[in-house]
């Protein structure tokens, strides 16, 4: 692939991601780096699975990849946001979904089961952190838009 064949955001994160590993602007990294920039990306591999995607694109085993090598090895790795009106429709959907009744809003125990299915690493003190941020009025409901900005940080 070449970087025209990148969705620009992921060319943009892809770019920071290797930058911020080529300190003295070489235009390379080394293979020790691609473990640590791939959790920073969100993966956990282990080293075994590192060094077989590294061998993918370093045929010559050079133990350095340039930027062209690096996208290879890291774009698959790389989600870019999903343009809005298909992120507004999927988000209305599951919105309703969870108003079962059809009343336009959920109640603040309904989103904390939500998002605590999508991160159980939330601890009950940043579930309360979050809902006392998006209820602000403390009615003990969140309407659509409410819903959204959680959804959409």
């Amino acid at each position: 692939m070449t970087e025209q064949e990148y969705d620009k955001e992921q060319l943009r994160i892809l770019r920071n991601a290797f930058k911020a590993f080529d300190h003295e602007d070489k235009g390379f990294i080394d293979h020790s780096d691609v473990h640590q920039i791939l959790e920073i990306l969100g993966q956990k591999l282990d080293e075994k699975a590192v060094k077989a995607l590294i061998k993918e694109v370093d045929k010559g085993n050079t133990g350095k990849l340039d930027f062209s090598k690096f996208c290879k090895l890291a774009a698959r790795f790389v989600e870019v946001e999903e343009d809005g009106p298909v992120l507004m429709s999927e988000l209305k959907e599951a919105f309703r979904v969870y108003d079962k009744e059809g009343k336009g809003y959920l109640t603040v125990q309904t989103l904390r089961s939500i998002l605590h299915e999508l991160d159980d690493k939330l601890s009950n003190q940043d579930l309360d952190m979050i809902i006392e941020e998006i209820d602000a009025d403390g009615s003990g409901t969140v309407d659509f838009d409410e819903f959204m900005q959680v959804m959409t940080g």
